[in-house]
């Protein structure tokens, strides 16, 4: 699957997503000072190999969805918005992450995934790669992603 993402200058960025089956849809992204929030979905489920926003999407699901509210789904938006907050508040240490990511799961009634520190920092990674390929792309230009 493809992630196109289009930078514009109002208050809005485009996704396109293109499945393996030929079939696509394309979402606006509000914007939000850092990366597009699909943007991290992309960064933890290329990590973890989770089964959440984009991993349904890439099977068919449709992009404008809304979450079920149980399961591996849910756990993977914790742990996105885990990593949106440390985008906007700072970094943590990794087991300082680990535990808002478990805090935010325990809060919502949703079972965590097995995080590591190691995986904390290969998301941090991939986040910081994306990060800097996002500010390199001129308005209407676009960065595209493979899932």
């Amino acid at each position: 699957m493809n992630l196109t993402f289009v930078l514009h200058s109002g208050k809005f960025d485009d996704l396109t997503i293109a499945r393996a089956d030929g079939t696509s849809e394309m979402i606006q992204c509000p914007k939000q000072g850092i990366i597009p929030h699909d943007m991290v979905h992309y960064a933890v489920e290329s990590v973890l190999a989770g089964r959440g926003f984009l991993s349904l999407v890439s099977e068919g699901q449709s992009a404008t969805y809304g979450t079920g509210g149980a399961g591996e789904e849910e756990s993977i938006e914790r742990l996105v918005e885990t990593c949106q907050a440390e985008m906007w508040g700072g970094r943590v240490t990794a087991s300082d992450f680990i535990a808002t990511y478990e805090h935010a799961c325990a809060a919502r009634g949703h079972e965590t995934l097995p995080v590591l520190p190691s995986d904390v920092a290969a998301i941090r990674a991939r986040l910081d790669a994306l990060s800097q390929q996002w500010a390199d792309v001129a308005i209407n230009g676009a960065l595209t992603l493979r899932l």
